[in-house]
């Protein structure tokens, strides 16, 4: 991020903005709107949301005049607006992938298979695309990386949310040749995997957010997506299914990741993890073999070693998209993006006992929670990725709390973009013996 900001005051020197196209105008769009609307040399220039008038919203809220806002679905009349240094609501989402006008394309829908389609979208017209919506990434995202890649334009997730603000610490590691232990992030809420839309909707009430998104955090699911990116960008695997969930403050951290037979609590290095105690930062562990790094790292109040903490305090989400956006345009560079390909999976575990013919209602519902498991052990199980879980997933037979749910367990009733693109990735990447495995992108 070094730099974008001179950057983009030479765009705006210039007259010339990065034109950004946004789908999706809740909490974390408004926010980037309004950020954005802060900016030199960068706007939203169209906003898509199934309510209009969160979009007008949304930019009334940013400063924008109402008088500069143009509603249409149409593409000429859209193209005319942002010509004229006006902006966009509609209610049609491939109006904003298929606009010229539009350099940028960010999804903050966080529904898995509408972000799944307006990634395709974006790539199909050679747009750079933004992924405010882990839950797409993680179940397609080594697909929409090889056709971005193809198609010449960046795939990415956000900075600012938090698998984005433990790649930009592992880079930083990793760039100086510090061995990389361990990479997590703080857990906000105490684990209650039982939590649903009704049980979180009173502290949701008090926080002005949704109960499916609360009770996502709180079941662990978004914890399991989160660090479920960060394998599949950088091969790190969870020390075991669901991860450990250790309690600790940032001092204690280098103990933890320390290996049992030295006195530690891992099994393995190379892992991703989640620490209570710690929320909203995230966090790398490193070390050196070599003294004289050691020697720098003690006199500069680093701890005693071997291992060490790289800290972030804090992660802006939606706030920080935008440096995500720059990079993209300016370098074509991805924030974070399953490099790696397929390493990890969030499979589907019912969080109450199930029947057979019910349906399950995907992310913070009342039926399934996510866990972490390294895509070894996924395709052993056959487990069902999360993300493919909606409304339309219907199970086959009864299902006891806690078991995980394959994809012998359910039967498809409406087929979707997530579901297709997910059996074209698994297609892409079959070795040959027939099985789809754990794939370098």
């Amino acid at each position: 991020m070094l730099g974008i900001n001179r950057k983009l005051e030479e765009l705006e020197n210039r007259g010339v903005s990065i034109k950004v196209g946004l789908v999706g105008a809740g909490q974390m769009g408004r926010g980037m709107i309004s950020q954005i609307e802060n900016m030199a040399g960068m706007r939203v220039v169209v906003t898509a949301d199934i309510q209009v008038d969160n979009v007008k919203n949304a930019y009334v809220k940013s400063g924008v005049s109402s008088s500069d806002i143009v509603e249409t679905n149409d593409n000429a009349e859209a193209a005319a607006a942002i010509q004229a240094g006006k902006v966009v609501a509609t209610t049609d989402a491939q109006l904003v992938t298929s606009l010229s006008e539009v350099d940028v394309v960010v999804d903050a829908t966080g529904v898995p298979n509408i972000g799944a389609k307006i990634a395709w979208d974006a790539i199909l017209n050679k747009k750079h695309i933004v992924m405010l919506n882990v839950e797409a990434d993680v179940t397609v995202g080594p697909l929409l990386k090889k056709m971005a890649d193809a198609s010449g334009v960046v795939y990415t997730g956000t900075a600012g949310d938090e698998p984005g603000a433990i790649m930009e610490l592992y880079d930083f590691a990793d760039a100086l040749g510090f061995e990389v232990v361990a990479l997590g992030k703080g857990k906000n809420n105490p684990l209650n995997q039982a939590a649903n839309p009704d049980t979180a909707a009173e502290e949701a009430a008090r926080k002005g957010a949704s109960p499916k998104m609360l009770a996502s955090f709180q079941d662990g699911t978004k914890t399991m997506v989160e660090m479920t990116a960060v394998a599949n960008a950088t091969g790190f695997l969870p020390d075991k299914p669901g991860m450990n969930g250790f309690v600790s403050d940032v001092k204690g951290l280098p103990e933890i990741f320390k290996l049992k037979e030295d006195g530690g609590q891992v099994n393995n290095k190379k892992i991703v993890e989640y620490i209570n105690g710690v929320a909203p930062g995230v966090f790398a562990i490193v070390a050196s073999h070599k003294e004289e790094v050691n020697h720098e790292m003690q006199y500069l109040s680093m701890g005693d070693g071997p291992n060490y903490v790289l800290y972030r305090p804090y992660h802006l989400t939606s706030l920080e998209t935008p440096i995500s956006v720059a990079r993209a345009y300016f370098y074509n560079e991805a924030t974070i993006a399953p490099w790696k390909g397929l390493q990890a999976e969030t499979v589907t575990v019912a969080k109450i006992d199930l029947k057979e013919g019910d349906f399950l209602d995907g992310i913070g519902g009342f039926t399934v929670y996510g866990s972490i498991l390294s895509a070894e052990d996924a395709g052993k199980e056959n487990a069902l990725p999360l993300g493919l879980v909606d409304r339309n997933v219907q199970l086959k037979r009864s299902i006891k709390k806690g078991e995980i749910i394959t994809y012998d367990d359910v039967v498809q009733t409406v087929d979707s973009t997530i579901w297709r693109l997910r059996r074209m990735q698994d297609e892409t990447f079959k070795t040959d013996t027939g099985k789809a495995v754990a794939v370098k992108a």
